[in-house]
């Protein structure tokens, strides 16, 4: 399901430090969702979901504050009216998701996470909407990175 993150590293890696960093901070949160859902029962396991919650807040704060913010920047510089649009398109579904990964970590900060069949639905929602939200930032970015690539290219 989360597997595309090991592609996206493959594809995107070293366009530039921002998103090489950020794609590091992707595979981290694979690696604790696979974590916490893979724990028996996944809820009881306090420290694998605090430090899953950390990692969801932390990766889907630097997509917002520093990753969008730095494509929207490039796509604006490049006069590239396709990223800018297409950034319009994917940014609310983003958004969307990140307020359901917001809700989701509000609701283990306060204790709620004892229902082993709702949090193990929970995370598997989640779950899916984190894979939605991998392949619409990895189009965001792979329409911005080709159409600056071949700017650059013809500059050169």
């Amino acid at each position: 399901m989360l597997d595309s993150c090991q592609n996206a590293q493959e594809r995107w890696g070293g366009v530039h430090k921002l998103i090489d960093r950020w794609l590091d901070e992707r595979a981290e949160l694979v690696t604790a969702f696979r974590e916490l859902r893979d724990a028996k029962p996944a809820f009881a396991d306090k420290d694998k979901n605090r430090d899953f919650c950390a990692v969801l807040i932390d990766y889907v704060s630097a997509w917002h504050f520093e990753v969008s913010e730095q494509l929207v920047s490039e796509a604006k510089a490049f006069g590239d009216t396709r990223g800018l649009e297409l950034a319009k398109q994917i940014s609310p579904r983003i958004d969307a998701i990140t307020e359901i990964a917001s809700a989701f970590n509000d609701h283990c900060d306060k204790g709620n996470c004892n229902d082993p069949e709702r949090f193990a639905e929970k995370l598997g929602k989640l779950g899916s909407l984190l894979h939605e939200r991998f392949e619409l930032e990895d189009c965001l970015i792979e329409v911005l990175h080709t159409a600056h690539s071949e700017e650059g290219a013809v500059q050169a």
